[in-house]
């Protein structure tokens, strides 16, 4: 069954035929070329006065059918993360995309910052945050820079912007997305991206987890749909296989594991996979774009830090646990301390207590009981946080991890549930442990798109160290570095990049190929840098404590759908009653 046009008509999650999707491809495909001609200020328009009210009106429908899939009480502060990494974040990208097109029409290129772009030690860095005017008010003490591949100069920056809307008459094409299912915007936001950044419709076909949020994508996106940009439909790997491979396909978007990936690309696992790969022979000859997970490590840098900065921080790497019940992909996984360093036994009993303050979450996730089971079983140092029942799992740590085991699938292995391990490496010597805590990042654990790095302003202003953490920033074979803070901030901000470290091949892809959201329209990127406090007041309204996290995320949302100096107070008030 194709995907109705009409708004007042709900989606089936019916799989659909092959006949109803050629139907749908072909229904694309007309409108594909009238899509990428589309003036950039019509796009715009469309944008800011059609979608992004949708948004807005649909984003309490989203937030509910979200919370009742994933046990939480829609009326609990927790429900604030369904806003903020749902309605919110698409609401945010929507007004983005929006001034982006306006400034492309006007000027050729989205408009960066004043002195956004530099040149530092060879390398061309562009600053992406804070961008729009009440950034700063609502994430002060934040940056975030873009560091472009070595050898793009600080005069190649706005040359390579836009890229699509430098075409003089682009054809277009029709592109899959095969959305994620654990966070409601991935899915929306991958199809806005390939539409205003690549200039091709989309259909998107939702996750079987998530295929409930289908009506309602189909009601904020509609204005896309009713015009044949857009097409949503639901299956499982046949819809997604048959779609991949059809000839009215020119390109693919991934968001899953790597497995889904490989699949795709090379064929059956097995024999036919091995075959395929060694002669560079893949089963799907068009282009692929893909996030596909990680084991992200948080790296530690050895201090004396103060108590209440370590319960700052462990409440920090608690949210980044549980936040989504740990379905996320850039979730904390691997906590990269120093050998010796005197805090350990004091910072991982903090996070214990921090993890101790949150409620086993419901397990939604397809396979997460079996994957916690399978990862635990043979490790010794195992401590479970809160009780478990039917359909839930304790948070998990699980510590003393040797670095020098090639073997330890906990180095190889997203867990995507509730487990965070420990390993030490290096010395406490700030500077060589920041050596050797890259190294290991690189070269042992699985991965390419997120890592944090935890490290004082002291240390950072110390000659040696400072160059140190710059060199780790820098050599980290990661999509995203956050400084001090959860990497998930980068997705957040929409305007950064978000997507693997292009050090990897179609062959062994790890994190994936290719970066979203960039509204800026960047060109050339090889990771986003978010920089932060050691310790901010008042706490994040994304950690796990804020009480008052529901009312900031929905003040923030009719913020983005309706930008104005006005509401910045209310969600600043929101803010600090948390």
């Amino acid at each position: 069954m194709t995907v109705s046009v009409a708004e007042d008509r709900p989606i089936s999650r019916v799989e659909p035929s092959p006949n109803d999707l050629d139907r749908t491809l072909a229904e694309l495909g007309d409108n594909a070329r009238a899509f990428a001609r589309l003036p950039p200020r019509d796009k715009a328009r469309l944008l800011r006065e059609e979608v992004l009210p949708r948004v807005e009106a649909a984003a309490l429908r989203m937030v509910q059918a979200s919370c009742l899939e994933k046990g939480i009480d829609p009326a609990a502060p927790i429900a604030g993360e369904e806003w903020l990494a749902g309605p919110c974040t698409i609401a945010s990208n929507v007004s983005a995309l929006a001034d982006a097109l306006d400034q492309i029409a006007a000027r050729g290129a989205p408009r960066l910052p004043f002195r956004a772009v530099r040149e530092d030690d060879g390398r061309t860095k562009v600053r992406v945050f804070p961008m729009r005017g009440a950034d700063g008010a609502l994430l002060s003490g934040f940056t975030c820079d873009v560091h472009l591949e070595r050898g793009v100069r600080r005069a190649d920056v706005r040359a390579e912007q836009a890229a699509f809307y430098r075409q003089a008459d682009p054809e277009g094409g029709v592109s899959l997305v095969l959305g994620a299912g654990n966070v409601a915007s991935i899915g929306p936001m991958d199809t806005l991206h390939t539409l205003f950044n690549e200039g091709r419709v989309v259909v998107l076909k939702t996750s079987p987890v998530n295929a409930y949020l289908g009506p309602i994508l189909e009601d904020m996106l509609a204005p896309l749909v009713s015009r044949g940009f857009v097409r949503i439909v639901h299956g499982g790997p046949e819809v997604g296989g048959y779609l991949a491979s059809h000839r009215l396909v020119s390109h693919v978007h991934i968001t899953g594991s790597q497995h889904t990936h490989d699949i795709i690309v090379w064929g059956k696992p097995g024999a036919e996979q091995d075959t395929r790969r060694a002669a560079n022979d893949p089963v799907l000859k068009k282009p692929i774009t893909s996030e596909l997970g990680n084991v992200s490590p948080v790296v530690v840098v050895p201090y004396l830090y103060a108590e209440d900065e370590l319960w700052f921080q462990a409440r920090s790497i608690a949210t980044q646990i549980v936040n989504n019940a740990s379905f996320n992909c850039n979730a904390a996984k691997m906590l990269v301390l120093a050998r010796g360093w005197a805090q350990r036994d004091l910072f991982l009993d903090k996070l214990q207590q921090a993890l101790g303050e949150v409620r086993p979450r419901k397990a939604y996730y397809p396979g997460a009981e079996q994957r916690h089971a399978s990862l635990v079983k043979g490790h010794e140092r195992v401590r479970l946080v809160g009780e478990a029942s039917p359909g839930t799992l304790p948070w998990t740590m699980i510590t003393d991890l040797d670095a020098a085991d090639a073997r330890e699938p906990l180095f190889s292995t997203e867990p995507f549930c509730g487990i965070v391990s420990e390993v030490s490496v290096g010395s406490q010597d700030p500077a060589e442990f920041l050596a050797a805590a890259t190294r290991f990042c690189n070269d042992t654990l699985w991965g390419t798109l997120s890592a944090s790095i935890v490290c004082p302003s002291i240390l950072e202003e110390d000659p040696v160290v400072g160059a140190a953490l710059e060199r780790a920033i820098d050599e980290l074979r990661y999509g995203a570095v956050a400084v001090n803070h959860w990497p998930g901030l980068v997705y957040g901000t929409v305007t950064a990049p978000w997507g693997g470290h292009p050090s990897v091949t179609l062959a062994d892809v790890k994190s994936g190929i290719g970066f979203v959201h960039n509204t800026v329209m960047l060109g050339r990127i090889e990771k986003a840098v978010l920089r932060g406090p050691l310790k901010t007041f008042p706490r994040p309204p994304f950690f796990y404590d804020h009480r008052n996290m529901a009312v900031t995320a929905e003040r923030l949302l009719r913020y983005y759908a309706r930008p104005g100096w006005g509401r910045i107070p209310a969600v600043a008030m929101a803010a600090l009653r948390g």
